[in-house]
């Protein structure tokens, strides 16, 4: 055989190889054709991440929770933040397909959703809500950073109705350093105004570190009430036991510090009978008040009465105080002849004034009173039985 001719049929048997190896290549595999191979599969180009939103729109109503949604796959991070670096957090679902956050969008709002899938896709989406027609408001009792006595409790009274008493209260969080057991009980305050309280079951221990935490921002009053449109915290020390007691029958008052007497002090307390008769019960020392005008026609009394009073400190909304009371003197001890505070001496109010603490106990016994002082007025919810107080929480049941 020729050279020319040797090197013609090497070059034809390496044409067929090339070919087999090109039909191999294309080829489906067992009883397999075309490109539905896997292969080919593998190389397709993944779909771009798709999710949805329940909140869309640049008018949307709040109140409501964020629920994010992912067309395919599995979510595995979810970020809503709002433009003030704000962020609401949330949970995936089990299945991985939905992220719900833990708190509602807020009024007047603007949101920013980012999503990431298990394959490190990312898709995002935005939103504003609405502002909100009417704000509610708290104004929070004890003050941030106060010590206080152990019967002082936490108190909240909103500027507008509160008619979703229970969801506003899940949002409400007390934590103490000792594991304090208490309930919050809904009232009508003094004013007219609702009113929500926690109670520990017992008077708290000295020493106490409380935090209040209200995460309100984005949840609705309900009627007539309107939104809430930020969070409140407040935190504060329980201080000593001290405990201020008015027996009315031996007209003497009981001064008691952890548990010891520290000062006995003759009293003249309210007139028995009557709209003059002081309150009877617990309840803690409200605020002091120094000197002060005290008239009787604003407690309903006529003119019975138009004086600077000093060493004034409040036991009720309604007028009852414990004070100085020279004018009075010779009750002191002997007779209840007062229009239904508690009086005692210059010096003795003067000493008393000192040492007391807004929450102390103040707790009046014996005959003649007119009776514990309705819930609201002031912080008489000690009259109540543990059993009795947690009836007055909207989650009482659940």
């Amino acid at each position: 055989m020729s050279r020319t001719r040797r090197t013609a049929r090497h070059a034809a048997l390496a044409g067929t190889a090339l070919l087999a190896a090109a039909l191999t290549a294309c080829s489906g595999g067992s009883g397999g054709s075309g490109s539905g191979d896997g292969k080919n599969a593998e190389m397709k180009p993944k779909a771009p991440m798709a999710i949805s939103v329940n909140l869309t729109g640049t008018e949307v109503k709040a109140g409501e929770p964020v629920k994010v949604t992912v067309a395919e796959g599995k979510l595995t991070q979810v970020k809503v933040t709002d433009a003030k670096g704000g962020e609401l957090v949330g949970q995936i679902s089990p299945d991985g397909k939905t992220w719900t956050s833990e708190r509602n969008a807020s009024p007047g709002g603007q949101y920013k959703v980012e999503a990431q899938n298990a394959d490190s896709q990312t898709a995002t989406a935005q939103f504003k809500t609405s502002a909100a027609d009417k704000v509610n408001k708290v104004s929070i009792f004890p003050g941030k950073n106060s010590t206080v006595g152990v019967a002082q409790p936490v108190s909240l009274v909103f500027d507008n109705p509160v008619k979703n008493k229970a969801e506003v209260e899940k949002h409400l969080k007390v934590t103490t350093s000792n594991n304090t057991e208490g309930s919050w009980g809904w009232m009508t305050d003094y004013s007219g105004k609702d009113r929500v309280d926690w109670r520990p079951k017992e008077y708290w221990k000295s020493g106490t570190d409380v935090k209040v935490q209200m995460n309100l921002n984005g949840v609705d009053s309900g009627q007539g009430g309107g939104y809430f449109v930020r969070d409140y915290s407040t935190e504060f020390k329980t201080g000593k036991d001290r405990r201020l007691l008015v027996n009315l029958d031996t007209k003497q008052m009981t001064v008691t510090e952890e548990g010891q007497t520290v000062k006995t002090i003759p009293v003249s307390a309210g007139t028995p009978g009557g709209q003059k008769a002081s309150w009877s019960g617990k309840m803690a020392l409200m605020s002091k008040e120094g000197t002060i005008n005290m008239n009787s026609e604003t407690v309903g009394l006529g003119d019975a009465y138009d004086k600077m009073v000093d060493y004034s400190m409040r036991v009720t909304w309604s007028g009852m105080y414990i004070h100085a009371a020279p004018w009075n003197s010779g009750n002191f001890g002997r007779a209840n002849a007062s229009s239904g505070c508690v009086g005692m001496s210059d010096g003795n109010a003067a000493a008393l004034f000192a040492m007391a603490q807004v929450g102390d106990v103040v707790e009046v016994t014996g005959g003649g009173s007119k009776g514990n002082a309705k819930l609201g007025n002031g912080y008489t919810e000690w009259n109540l039985s543990w059993e009795e107080w947690k009836t007055k929480s909207a989650l009482a049941g659940n």
